[in-house]
């Protein structure tokens, strides 16, 4: 077989508008009734085959037009639209409900105004889980509130479901993800010195491989520190439904955000990753300012990061899936360990079109590897010509 076909692509930008009533502020600067996101439509030059068929990636709160996976697709004359929320770079304050909102809107545009015949949800990194909270609740909608009670109605917000799903070095969820990485020596969310040494995997004497004993009580010590974490926003809450000023928000900061034992201990979760010294810049990372989920206001903490209250569980929403679905495993990830794709394929119970597949070697990013690029992209296409959704 030959070198496949190159070509080159357009991007064209878009932005959609549409007027919401939010009860306040929720975004910088703008208008607060007028919601803004935006898109780049990927659109390969005027010689590749026409398609029917494009693949919309989309982060909750990142940019995915500059990912490799994004231009690699175009190039082998496949479109692509890198869809960005109401929230770009700033999740303090990001409702998932509402995230759902501005998929709906790229999928409705793709369909509607680019005339796509077909949609696939292509969702890489925090995208997998996103792709199928919105694509569970356009097949079977459900969603009234936020989880902190607010009106968000997905019920009736009339989304246009996508007609496959790609779930690509994912992960279960954002909550579920940040429970896994977050910092369980921690017992003072006010005071992040105040910490359990025999849970602080950056203690010298505490070293991998790390004993399944002290790995049962560490999982345990992250899931209990959300629900400390959930209990302060509820009861925050209440009281700022009592406040004479009228406050209805109050922001917060998460410390200790990227410590999960399977960096450092490579028996956790194994796969074909490179281990991490917990004595080295891992620490640093553990605290910095740009940490997952540092800042975060009371709704959002609900909504995006919380273990218990968090809809947007990715096997959760997979099992409402009906749609053809491929889940795609880098064998080398380091942020999305192959427990999460494995949860993820577990999930699906109503498509009978089910595949999975793993690249290997691949790390999350495909940095400096044409090759697991290749692949993948190679995959992704096999796939999409197999169901139809491509022309052979």
């Amino acid at each position: 077989m030959g070198p496949a076909q190159s070509y080159t692509f357009d991007r064209i930008p878009y932005t959609l508008s549409w007027r919401e009533n939010p009860i306040f502020n929720e975004t910088y600067a703008g208008r607060p009734d007028v919601v803004s996101v935006e898109g780049m439509f990927y659109r390969p030059e005027a010689s590749a085959p026409k398609s029917d068929v494009v693949l919309i990636y989309m982060h909750p709160s990142g940019l995915t037009n500059h990912l490799p996976i994004t231009s690699a697709m175009p190039k082998r004359g496949v479109p692509v639209i890198c869809a960005a929320s109401r929230y770009p770079r700033n999740d303090s304050a990001l409702i998932m409900e509402k995230v759902a909102i501005d998929m709906g809107a790229h999928v409705r545009y793709a369909k509607e105004t680019l005339g796509f015949k077909y949609v696939i949800l292509s969702g890489w990194s925090g995208g997998g889980s996103l792709s199928l909270f919105y694509q569970s609740e356009a097949e079977d909608p459900s969603i009234t509130h936020t989880p902190a009670g607010d009106e968000v109605n997905l019920k009736d917000a009339g989304f246009m479901p996508a007609d496959g799903v790609i779930q690509q070095a994912c992960h279960v969820s954002r909550a579920l993800i940040l429970t896994e990485w977050m910092d369980p020596s921690i017992r003072n969310e006010f005071d992040p010195d105040d910490r359990d040494a025999s849970l602080d995997l950056f203690n010298p004497e505490i070293v991998p491989p790390y004993t399944q004993d002290f790995l049962t009580r560490y999982r345990a010590a992250q899931v209990a520190r959300s629900k400390r974490i959930d209990a302060y926003c509820w009861d925050m809450l209440e009281k700022l439904k009592k406040n004479p000023r009228g406050e209805m928000e109050r922001c917060f900061v998460v410390h200790g955000t990227k410590a999960d034992p399977g960096w450092f201990d490579l028996t956790v979760d194994p796969n074909d990753r490179a281990a991490v010294d917990p004595q080295g810049k891992p620490g640093e990372v553990n605290v910095s300012p740009a940490g997952l989920g540092r800042y975060s206001s009371l709704r959002s903490w609900l909504s995006q990061w919380s273990h218990a209250n968090s809809r947007a569980n990715g096997p959760v929403c997979a099992a409402r899936v009906r749609v053809p679905a491929i889940v795609i495993e880098n064998s080398a990830d380091d942020a999305c360990m192959p427990s999460h794709p494995r949860r993820i394929y577990e999930g699906f119970g109503r498509t009978e079109n089910l595949e999975k597949h793993v690249v290997k070697g691949a790390t999350h990013f495909y940095r400096d590897q044409p090759v697991q690029l290749a692949q993948s992209v190679d995959i992704v296409i096999d796939w999409l010509r197999r169901r139809n959704f491509l022309d052979a």
